[in-house]
């Protein structure tokens, strides 16, 4: 992970002392008073996964956070020999390192909510509506692929897990505001359809062999809405992000709301429950899971470190 900072130039020595010190730790490089707003050093250096939470717990301590600048991003590849001998000089692997510090502010920019969300939200449960009527599976998908709503889950799993409150309540609320909107614009549009002749009740209640599924939850519905919470979750806390899109695929969050849009808007009562179960299966089975894989990787993680001290300790004893 590459690092750039801004540390006010009391505190330069201190904070660069401490980095040069840190084997893990490399590519230091500081620019005496080059930073305007704040005031300050320009200190960069690039850090291994491993150690980049415990290197941004020593800048919050040096306050950092407060009186400085703290920016974080992702080396896609450092082949350099230095690189190397700080990758070996951090324990554990890469993925296994979960950057808390990024995750919290990453749930904080997804609760935080933007009329974008709420196009694509709305978008994607329109285009699972057309999915119903034309009962096309390739539609179900498209839908699932745009709706956004993964990372707000993401989120509220992660306000869950650190118990942070406000954090959960925007999660919650962005996920109850969004998915109501969605679906009143679906039912609106759904009943402007109708009016012109484009649909009718026959289009919802009809034998639908390729979308049927979506109104009619069972265990796997649980299953599947667990293990891509996993996936999803595991896959943003490890900097995999092209494990999303599987994950997208897999949830019936979206086509269960378009299905309940045209369930109400065409009067489709049978159908009602399912998709609303459906619906409250998938976020709900999303979120245990989320919250479940959160406290697994800070288990392992923490069972490994003190492992690796202790059989340390015996190879220096």
């Amino acid at each position: 992970m590459h690092l750039r900072l801004i540390v006010p130039p009391e505190r330069s020595e201190h904070v660069l002392d401490a980095l040069v010190d840190d084997p893990r730790v490399t590519s230091i490089v500081r620019l005496p008073g080059a930073a305007r707003r704040p005031d300050g050093d320009v200190v960069e250096c690039d850090v291994t996964r491993e150690a980049t939470s415990d290197i941004l717990t020593f800048l919050k301590a040096e306050g950092l956070y407060d009186e400085g600048a703290v920016a974080l991003s992702a080396v896609d590849s450092a082949p350099s020999r230095n690189a190397q001998a700080a990758e070996k000089a951090a324990p554990g692997a890469p993925d296994d390192a979960v950057i808390w510090d990024a995750v919290v502010d990453q749930a904080y920019n997804e609760a935080g909510g933007s009329w974008v969300y709420y196009a694509f939200l709305t978008l994607a449960t329109m285009i699972a509506s057309v999915a119903v009527v034309t009962d096309s599976s390739i539609l179900v998908v498209g839908a699932m692929v745009v709706g956004p709503e993964f990372g707000v889950v993401a989120a509220l799993a992660v306000g869950l897990f650190l118990r942070k409150g406000g954090l959960t309540r925007a999660s919650l609320v962005l996920l109850v505001k969004g998915f109501l909107l969605a679906i009143l614009l679906t039912a609106i549009a759904a009943l402007l359809a109708r009016a012109v002749g484009w649909v009718d009740a026959a289009d919802v209640t009809a034998a639908r062999p390729l979308t049927g599924f979506i109104w009619r939850p069972d265990r796997w519905s649980a299953v599947v809405a667990v293990l891509a919470g996993c996936a999803g979750v595991l896959s943003q806390t490890a900097g995999r992000g092209n494990a999303l899109v599987g994950v997208f695929i897999s949830v019936t969050t979206v086509p269960a709301a378009g299905d309940l849009a045209l369930s109400l808007a065409l009067w489709a009562p049978h159908q009602i429950g399912g998709s609303a179960a459906q619906l409250g299966i998938n976020l709900a089975g999303m979120t245990v899971a989320g919250v479940l894989t959160l406290l697994l990787q800070r288990v392992v993680w923490r069972s490994y470190l003190r492992v690796k001290r202790r059989t340390g300790a015996r190879v220096e004893a």
